[in-house]
């Protein structure tokens, strides 16, 4: 695969990832959403659906990584590592534009749900209630009131526990995703692309309870920015001092990923 073909395809594929993943993120917690509270079921099938759909778009453009710590667990497999930069350039910018897209088709449900009354009492007074909807921790929190929506926070703030729980859960998704056939440079296959998804469907449900499941350093770092530098009324920090675990737990589980593969299937 050319550099040029790796960028767009991980580009276009990230970016549908983040648009579905982070869509359904957006309609389970926003106010005038049709789905508004559906629960922590719609969002781990909507991100394995999201998966499902990026990964056969972009399969046959760039092997679908869409994912930095798959990008570092083939590259541990294979020992090649020249193009990994191309690939974390397509993932990081293809994850930005799709949290983007997030905002534009939720428009009037952000200016709804971060002017509603309610909303802006319970981040304006540092004593007021604490709610947990499924997608995004309200009340008082380092992160805003629709910081879930782009990016993952724990709901018990233990920086150890947090960083093991996302080393475990990415090693598991790359793990699975190794022994599909995504080593040595080479891509999913259909069959793959399908396990794939519900690996991740696997790993938010038994493992997304404590971080939310970030299992992906662009996933988590691209909406963050986008967060950051979106003119949203009300909308809160970007809760910066949480955002390496998301990014370094990752990666850690994606080396592990690859060298268990190395010493035991390959």
């Amino acid at each position: 695969m050319t550099n040029g073909n790796i960028l767009i395809g991980e580009i276009i594929g990230t970016a549908v990832l983040i648009l579905l993943g982070g869509g359904v993120c957006a309609a389970v917690t926003l106010k005038r959403s049709k789905a508004q509270g559906a629960g922590w079921l719609a969002i781990t099938f909507g991100w394995g659906f999201a998966v499902l759909t990026a990964a056969y778009i972009s399969l046959g453009v760039s092997g679908a990584h869409l994912n930095p710590a798959v990008t570092v667990g083939v590259a541990v497999q294979s020992g090649d590592w020249g193009q990994v930069p191309v690939y974390f350039a397509g993932q990081l910018v293809g994850a930005m534009l799709g949290a983007a897209l997030v905002w534009v088709a939720y428009l009037g449900q952000f200016k709804a749900h971060l002017t509603d009354p309610e909303t802006v009492a319970a981040h304006a007074d540092p004593e007021g209630p604490v709610t947990t909807p499924d997608a995004v921790r309200h009340g008082r929190t380092p992160g805003g009131p629709v910081l879930g929506i782009f990016s993952t926070g724990p709901e018990v703030r233990n920086p150890v526990q947090n960083l093991l729980t996302e080393v475990i859960g990415t090693t598991v998704l790359v793990l699975a995703i190794l022994t599909q056939g995504m080593t040595k440079g080479l891509g999913l296959s259909g069959t793959g692309v399908l396990i794939t998804a519900l690996v991740v469907v696997g790993i938010g449900l038994s493992l997304g309870g404590p971080t939310g499941y970030a299992i992906n350093p662009a996933r988590d770092l691209g909406p963050r920015i986008v967060h950051a530098l979106l003119p949203l009324p009300n909308k809160g920090g970007s809760d910066w001092g949480y955002a390496w675990i998301p990014v370094a737990g990752p990666l850690v589980g994606g080396l592990l990923a690859g060298g268990i593969y190395h010493l035991a299937f390959a």
